[in-house]
């Protein structure tokens, strides 16, 4: 079982920053691609970025040059640092992690998410 804790979200004018982080805990055994979802209200849940645990990124073109994807294997830890901010970012962001996990019969892949938390940009 994994765990994704997520903190950063907040309120914040259109064109400043923020810096989201989760961290990861549970009985892993190796963590593999993690990403960032968000979901505004009436939408569908969409990509914002990933990362695998090479640290090969990949993010969506709304986001390209504004937003940049990291992780911490030690930590267990994903960031999303999000700079000029646009009011079309407001959305529920979310963790998300593909993982292999000690089982009772052996290593099992799940993926897993974090509860989701709330990024405003006012205009």
């Amino acid at each position: 079982q994994v765990q994704l804790v997520e903190s950063g979200g907040g309120l914040v004018q259109a064109g400043g920053s923020l810096r989201l982080s989760c961290a990861a805990s549970g009985r892993i055994f190796s963590m593999n691609v993690m990403g960032w979802y968000r979901q505004a209200p009436g939408k569908q849940r969409e990509l914002v970025a990933s990362i695998t645990s090479g640290g090969f990124t990949n993010y969506a073109d709304f986001v390209k040059g504004r937003f940049t994807i990291s992780r911490d294997n030690v930590q267990k830890t994903m960031y999303l640092q999000m700079n000029n901010l646009k009011s079309e970012d407001t959305a529920v962001y979310f963790c998300n992690c593909n993982a292999q996990t000690y089982g009772t019969a052996g290593i099992y892949t799940g993926d897993y998410w974090g509860q989701g938390t709330q990024v405003t940009v006012s205009s």
